[in-house]
């Protein structure tokens, strides 16, 4: 295996430190820099790049306190020229997690719960410019197909995480760039998916399936 080099992403030190050692453990895999949030891994990068030393995969956390958030960071260095693929590493499987890291270019989706060669093989797949899913990921993905009940669209899925909030209509059509007969037009079709005929009966809904965060995750 050629040498793969990483750009660890995550708000906490010590969770850094064990997935360093964890990885470097295994043969031909090197952690090039570190960061603790999104702003910071972009700054890394551009130092990296500046000294001519490749990165090959970023690997991400999602939510890292009041820093750059992993999605936002996804997005921000899949628009980079020539950029390395992003796998996030994170404790989150919501469907609103994994719609919004797919959506802003995210190579894989790996639970930090994972053995450690299943996550070596993700940052080698990903290295190689594959996909790399954890199973539980790959199946809450197939559910949404095989599904015979409509599933909510990923902007659907944005609107309930925004209703969680508390936000009224006016706010979210605001925040979503759209107006508020869009956003009481999307209101009746995540009413209709979910089987209820409410804001807060959707939120509940939403959260038992996993559809969103439960609150104060």
């Amino acid at each position: 295996m050629s040498e793969i080099r990483l750009l660890l992403v995550d708000d906490h030190p010590v969770v850094r430190a064990g997935l360093r050692a964890m990885l470097t453990d295994f043969e031909g895999i090197t952690v090039a820099a570190e960061a603790a949030d999104g702003g910071a891994a972009l700054r890394e990068l551009a130092r990296l790049t500046t000294l001519g030393e490749q990165v090959d995969v970023v690997l991400m956390d999602l939510q890292m306190g009041a820093g750059m958030d992993g999605v936002t960071a996804t997005a921000k260095i899949r628009s980079l020229p020539s950029p390395p693929p992003v796998l996030i590493l994170t404790t989150y499987d919501t469907d609103a997690d994994i719609l919004a890291a797919v959506e802003a270019g995210a190579s894989g989706y790996m639970l930090k719960d994972a053995p450690p060669e299943q996550i070596l093989q993700a940052v080698m797949s990903a290295a190689a410019g594959q996909t790399a899913l954890a199973p539980e990921v790959a199946a809450r993905l197939m559910g949404r197909i095989r599904n015979p009940e409509p599933a909510l669209s990923a902007r659907e899925v944005q609107l309930v995480e925004l209703l969680a909030t508390g936000m009224s209509n006016r706010a979210i059509a605001k925040a979503l760039f759209i107006s508020e007969a869009t956003v009481k037009t999307h209101l009746v079709h995540i009413y209709e998916k979910l089987g209820v005929d409410n804001r807060t009966a959707a939120i509940s809904v939403a959260t038992q399936r996993r559809i969103i965060r439960a609150s104060g995750r």
